[in-house]
């Protein structure tokens, strides 16, 4: 879950593809490249409602966007493993969240 306004960046799977939805309210998603030369902003949910396959290897962060909250789901190909992905405070990467949230 993501209540409104609240943003969780930045995080990269190593080995993982994820497979996301938004069933329920509206979340903002970013992906940057891994060389961060290409950045692409999409926004799902009830009002959009798509799956997003993000392979790995691709820097990402999200936006919860609906109130009080929206539900992520990601349908990931391999189990959970806290090792093979990699996290950066929101600071590390250049983008605006506010102009959208």
């Amino acid at each position: 879950m993501v209540n409104a306004d609240a943003i969780k960046a930045w995080k990269m799977h190593r080995r993982m593809t994820l497979n996301l939805v938004v069933p329920i309210g509206e979340v903002l998603f970013v992906f940057l490249s891994s060389d961060h030369s290409s950045q692409r902003e999409i926004t799902i949910g009830v009002k959009n409602y798509v799956r997003l396959t993000v392979p790995p290897g691709i820097w990402f962060g999200f936006q919860g966007l609906a109130a009080p909250c929206s539900v992520v789901l990601n349908v990931a190909d391999i189990t959970l493993d806290p090792e093979e992905s990699e996290s950066k405070s929101i600071e590390k990467f250049v983008y605006d969240w506010r102009r959208l949230g």
